[in-house]
């Protein structure tokens, strides 16, 4: 059986600011050598060269070794799994989980969250964007669900990745073993490592078939309604985390998911957090929920049509401000106005992630 688990959502005041960790681990809410991932958002411009991720990567990492008994090489091994861009009214923060002594906790019968976290293979230059790097995700996110001791897929509702990117360097490694990449250009390859790797989590948790070369990155018909991908220069393989719930672990937490439809889909919203075991009335506010969300997580895209609801936006045509951080806002804003919090974690990149111009939602609720 899993340990139990404990998720805290702290705020981040300044790029290297981990005190919100350190505060954790001084009061005894948590231990040091207990954390097994951190999920977060930080304030850089979330591309190829937003080195707020190293930053906040670092802070965290040397409140862990300070705290604990682990050694700098064994806390390297944490996923610190960071989102760089808090466009619009989003707000810094890091969701950490944590686990529990299984003595100090009753255990029980209802569905309650349970972490597993895993590293996939190495994933090469020459993988981003091929069935390889689908096939090395896929297994690595059937050994996070076996860590998690989850066995029935359908338990498994939030998936949050971090995977190697293309850069200058790393292409030019490829070339010089005689491999080629599947782009050239740094900046899509972001989007390209996100949507490859949620195919292999779709396909590990049996959402899909196996995808062909030539579906990958391109037929929106396939998805993972549970993955939530992201991608950065700080990592050569996947960082995998798999959250769900399992019978008989206790603790206090519970996780549900769904998908918005779209960019506006507040009922999509809506519906994780009811599915994370909040009740509510047909027609909730935030004050509904009091202080029993923990957070939401979500992944967003422009539709690639070029409308939301009918009507026409600029996003994709737009050569002042990337799409990119048009859509984190909107969505970002759409989250906030239904938790009440701007600290939600909202990820830009979705192709694969949920229906075409929507994405994932997950919400994690403190049911006491």
């Amino acid at each position: 059986m899993a340990d139990p688990i404990e998720v805290r959502k702290v705020a981040i005041e300044s790029v290297t600011d981990a005190s919100g960790l350190e505060r954790l681990i001084d009061d005894g809410v948590i231990e040091a050598d207990r954390v097994l991932a951190v999920i977060g958002k930080t304030e850089g411009n979330g591309g190829v060269n937003d080195y707020t991720r190293i930053l906040a990567d670092r802070a965290f990492r040397e409140v862990l070794i300070a705290k604990g008994t682990r050694t700098p090489e064994e806390v390297a091994q944490v996923p610190l799994v960071w989102s760089g861009g808090t466009d619009g009214v989003l707000s810094p923060h890091a969701t950490i989980f944590a686990s529990l002594d299984p003595a100090a906790v009753e255990p029980s019968d209802e569905p309650r969250v349970s972490v597993g976290v895993a590293m996939s293979e190495v994933i090469l230059p020459e993988d981003i964007g091929r069935p390889a790097m689908v096939e090395k995700v896929a297994a690595g996110v059937r050994e996070a669900m076996k860590i998690a001791g989850i066995e029935d897929p359908a338990d498994v509702h939030y998936v949050q990745t971090k995977t190697p990117l293309l850069t200058l360097a790393t292409i030019n490694d490829a070339k010089s073993r005689g491999q080629d990449v599947v782009i050239e250009d740094t900046g899509p390859s972001m989007d390209i490592s996100n949507s490859t790797t949620a195919l292999g989590i779709a396909v590990a948790l049996g959402e899909i078939e196996m995808p062909r070369a030539d579906q990958i990155h391109k037929d929106l018909s396939l998805y993972s309604s549970v993955a939530s991908c992201s991608s950065g220069v700080e990592l050569d393989r996947a960082q995998i985390v798999v959250v769900g719930n399992v019978r008989g672990v206790g603790g206090r937490y519970r996780i549900g998911h769904s998908v918005m439809k779209d960019a506006l889909d507040a009922d999509g919203i809506w519906e994780a957090i009811r599915g994370s075991g909040i009740e509510l009335p047909e027609r909730p506010h935030p004050s509904d929920l009091g202080d029993r969300l923990v957070n939401v997580f979500m992944k967003c895209e422009a539709d690639p049509s070029g409308r939301v609801r009918g009507r026409r936006n600029i996003m994709l045509d737009d050569s002042d401000v990337h799409w990119h951080r048009q859509i984190k806002a909107t969505v970002g804003g759409v989250a906030a106005s239904v938790t009440g919090d701007p600290a939600v974690f909202v990820s830009v990149a979705a192709v694969h992630q949920g229906p075409s111009g929507g994405g994932p939602v997950a919400a994690i609720a403190d049911l006491g």
